[in-house]
């Protein structure tokens, strides 16, 4: 790793004072007649430059180099609850997938917990090569301790190349202590994946809030890890007959030892989950008062979705932060998503732009949703709206009738 070096012997409280001064990020301290660099430093060298000439040095380290070699394969982490698996699981396999008909690779699961076996069993027939699982009592219920110790074994027996992980509560918990373990890097939230021909994984996500895509790879570091929000990737289907074999690892027990002991275990309410919803209407700046929002709700209800919005109703509290699309919010994939005054910013259509059909209505005819949008209706959605919905009723009329709730907004 490079680091700065500040040469002793030539440092006096004259000296050290002009580096102080000097430094934009006051990352000099003097004690004891004694410089140091604390934490502040973000190395750009303006010491070095602009200093008292050898006063700091730049020293830079030589990289040591990896055996690629010996690392191979993907491997998807399997993130389960009572005995159902998470439906991101079966997007980063059919991601794997991809990936090894690239590579040459084979695709992994791990899957740690107690009484897995049969859970397994089912992800043979979504197109993994091999279910490698760690079944103990120790891994009933998630502790950071023991999963970060199996999942360590695993890598340590079996030494995958790429380790893809479910951006949920679980993995993004799980993930950073895994890739600490090993003193390699790992990306957040990535939305595209890709995999050179040296193994090494290209790894895309935003940065500085959405206003550019990033391209990340780790060329000295193995194993690489990522991971990536539900909702992303392809979901790998579900195939007629299973392949592959699950694979029952064997680790010291003493090392599956926690210092959390669960007390008692409530499991929430199950709520509705937007990032579910085959239809979504979502309300953006141009709804002037929290009582409009009430077309935007009955839309949603006359279609039979749901409804959200964007970051700026979150932060006006008229909507639970659930109910927002976008980087910092939900990312969504339905068949349909209707947007009514939505401008369109990079943040938000990060997080839904992989809808089958996107339905923007907009007075601007310049908003970038115009740009994500299949069909765009250039208009007032206080006019547009009103007449959409008595279209959509009139359509339904032929149909048994649906009883559906407006909420009232004061």
């Amino acid at each position: 790793m490079d680091r700065l070096k500040i040469n002793q012997e030539k440092i006096d409280k004259k000296t050290a004072e002009k580096l102080i001064e000097l430094c934009p990020f006051n990352a000099f301290e003097y004690k004891n007649n004694k410089l140091e660099i604390n934490a502040a430093c973000k190395m750009c060298k303006l010491c070095v430059k602009k200093g008292p000439p050898g006063a700091v040095e730049y020293i830079k380290e030589e990289e040591t180099g990896i055996d690629k070699s010996l690392w191979k394969d993907i491997a998807v982490y399997v993130e389960h609850s009572r005995q159902k698996i998470h439906p991101v699981t079966y997007e980063l396999i059919g991601k794997a997938r991809e990936l090894a008909s690239k590579s040459g690779y084979k695709v992994y699961c791990l899957m740690l917990g107690f009484s897995i076996f049969e859970s397994a069993e089912e992800l043979l027939y979504y197109g993994p090569d091999e279910v490698f699982i760690y079944d103990y009592k120790e891994l009933q219920s998630f502790k950071i301790e023991p999963y970060t110790a199996a999942f360590e074994d695993f890598i340590n027996n079996i030494k995958p190349s790429v380790i893809l992980v479910g951006a949920t509560t679980t993995g993004r918990s799980l993930a950073p202590r895994v890739a600490a373990r090993f003193k390699t890097g790992l990306t957040a939230d990535c939305t595209y994946l890709d995999i050179k021909e040296n193994s090494d994984l290209v790894q895309i996500r935003p940065a500085f809030g959405g206003n550019i895509m990033a391209q990340i790879i780790t060329p000295n570091c193995r194993p690489q890890l990522a991971t990536v929000r539900y909702k992303v990737m392809e979901s790998s289907k579900r195939m007629p007959e299973k392949n592959g074999r699950v694979t029952v690892c064997s680790m010291d027990v003493n090392k599956l030892q926690s210092n959390i002991a669960y007390i008692s275990i409530a499991h929430k309410e199950i709520e509705e989950n937007i990032s579910e919803t085959e239809i979504i209407v979502v309300a953006g700046r141009a709804i002037k008062t929290k009582k409009d929002m009430s077309l935007a709700y009955e839309l949603a209800e006359v279609l039979g979705g749901s409804f959200a919005g964007t970051r700026p109703l979150v932060e006006s509290g008229w909507i639970d932060s659930k109910k927002q699309i976008g980087l910092s919010g939900r990312t969504v994939k339905p068949k349909l998503i209707i947007t009514l005054g939505v401008s369109g910013a990079v943040q938000f259509t990060a997080g839904m732009k992989s809808a089958d059909y996107i339905f923007a209505i907009n007075k601007d005819p310049e908003a970038p949703i115009f740009s994500v949008a299949h069909y765009a209706v250039v208009g007032d959605i206080y006019e547009i709206v009103p007449k959409l919905i008595e279209d959509i009723k009139i359509a339904k009329s032929t149909q048994p009738s649906t009883q559906y709730h407006v909420p009232v907004f004061e």
